[in-house]
């Protein structure tokens, strides 16, 4: 039997989204593809509301 909330609580497929922006592992950022940090960007901002990218979460406790 599957909790009631279960059924709410996951997606039930892979999201198409397509991020502006890629993660650099040698400067530890979000670039977007002109080269400039995608924090820097504030349309961007405001469409997608973080840039915050997972690399550090394994070694970082405030990622």
């Amino acid at each position: 039997m599957q909790p009631f909330t279960l059924k709410y609580a996951f997606p039930r497929g892979v999201s198409a989204a397509v991020t502006p922006y890629h993660f650099d592992p040698a400067r530890q950022l979000n670039m977007l593809p002109n080269g400039r940090p995608a924090v820097s960007d504030p349309e961007l901002l405001l469409a997608a509301g973080t840039t915050t990218s997972t690399a550090g979460s394994a070694t970082h406790f405030d990622d």
